[in-house]
């Protein structure tokens, strides 16, 4: 593990403690003994707390602090690493693993830019290992569902979408208090629905506008934004348009009854989809715990703890099952067959464009863009545009009145 903060306990924490006791089983592979080997971290007291406390549920692992902890996990001799630190390190920690040879899987987004991203690509194929990136939202069975009605036609041409997601205060004022310093939560949590958006319906990223606030989290006229709203427009092969609307915040009230609040809703030629995460049928109510050290809707599916039927306590969901997808393809490429056929196995996982890097181009993109457009606002400079693909480059940002532009990067999106 790279980083072990809030997302490492609600989701790889409980994988890593279910997969050690379990091993990890597919029939091409037959039992896969997983354990957690290694943990870098900034200052290893969470770690190193962990590791008191409930290190044996995981095998035990070394910690490691300090600048040169990556390359210190790396000669101790690991075969995946998970990077789930703050995104603006992301790219710095997969390079030096990739370029190991190790398979990375990385929390998004990914990386901040095309050019972090191209470089990454490069270097898994370089080194023969693959690189992934979390979108544990792809597996949330409500969107699985649409997905699904979208794959078999059921749901045909989608005309335009809304996206919000809002985040308590706890959010930016204590969890990522550290890091959101000139941050964004269109970065953090936009990539979800962005990622959901390009995956499920296809097509080509043309343009990319944003606007956003400040003044809580930070200075009103500071780099740091409370929330934002972004809007992408994606062409299809049918010539159609169809523009998306994404909302994003992470100063809602800490009080409010959710943890988070999704909401989504997608219009296509021949149909409505609406989701909501507060609206799926459960609400508990507990005295003097609830809405805040419990609150009062329940997203079960995300991830959550279980006394099963037969007394065992687990915990399960779609955020650690993505966790577990991932170590299954590495499994694969590792140990489905013999050592002659590893090329055509690790070709085949890295076909799969719901994780790998070299499917998050048009997400990255928008990501790229996203910063970009909030960077001049915050400088003076509102209501520019990126457009994807033109005459000028493959990512180049627009000022409103004015005939310069700047090219974010020069190649194909």
């Amino acid at each position: 593990m790279v980083g072990f903060g809030m997302i490492v306990d609600e989701t790889y924490r409980p994988f890593f403690e279910t997969v050690y006791k379990q091993d990890l089983y597919q029939r091409s592979t037959g039992p896969v003994e997983v354990s957690l080997d290694a943990v870098v971290t900034r200052t290893g007291s969470r770690a190193e707390k962990y590791l008191a406390e409930r290190g044996d549920k995981v095998g035990g692992f070394q910690s490691f602090v300090g600048d040169n902890a990556i390359e210190e996990m790396i000669e101790a001799g690991v075969n995946f690493a998970c990077v789930a630190s703050p995104d603006d390190r992301h790219f710095d920690a997969c390079k030096k693993l990739l370029g190991a040879g190790v398979h990375v899987i990385v929390e998004k987004p990914s990386v901040l830019s095309l050019q972090e991203l191209d470089e990454l690509v490069a270097l898994a194929e370089k080194n023969n290992v693959t690189a992934k990136v979390v979108y544990h939202k792809l597996f949330d069975p409500d969107h699985k569902r649409m997905r699904s009605l979208v794959y078999d036609g059921v749901l045909q041409h989608v005309n335009n979408g809304y996206c919000s997601l809002l985040e308590p205060k706890a959010i930016s004022g204590q969890q990522f208090a550290q890091w959101i310093t000139g941050r964004n939560p269109g970065t953090y949590v936009a990539v979800h629905y962005i990622k959901l958006i390009d995956f499920s319906f296809g097509g080509k990223l043309k343009t990319i506008t944003a606007a956003g606030q400040r003044g809580l989290v930070g200075d009103k006229d500071g780099p740091t934004w409370d929330s934002c709203q972004m809007k992408m427009v994606y062409e299809y092969e049918s010539g159609r348009e169809a523009a998306f609307d994404i909302q994003t915040s992470w100063v809602t009230p800490d009080n409010f009854p959710g943890y988070v609040e999704q909401e989504v809703q997608f219009r296509f030629d021949n149909g409505l989809w609406n989701g909501h995460s507060r609206k799926r049928g459960v609400e508990c109510t507990v005295e003097d715990k609830t809405p805040n050290e419990i609150k009062n809707s329940l997203n079960n599916h995300f991830n959550a703890p279980f006394v099963e039927p037969w007394n065992e306590r687990s915990q399960r969901g779609y955020g650690i099952e993505v966790i577990e997808q991932f170590a299954k393809e590495v499994a694969q490429v590792e140990f489905g067959g013999p050592e002659s056929e590893r090329a055509e196995r690790l070709a085949q996982i890295r076909s799969l464009d719901y994780n790998d890097l070299s499917a998050d181009r048009q997400t990255v993109a928008a990501v790229q863009a996203l910063e970009a457009i909030l960077e001049k606002r915050a400088a003076g400079e509102p209501d520019c545009v990126v457009r994807v693909n033109d005459e000028n480059g493959g990512l180049v940002l627009y000022r409103p009145g004015s005939s310069e532009f700047e090219v974010l990067y020069e190649g194909t999106v």
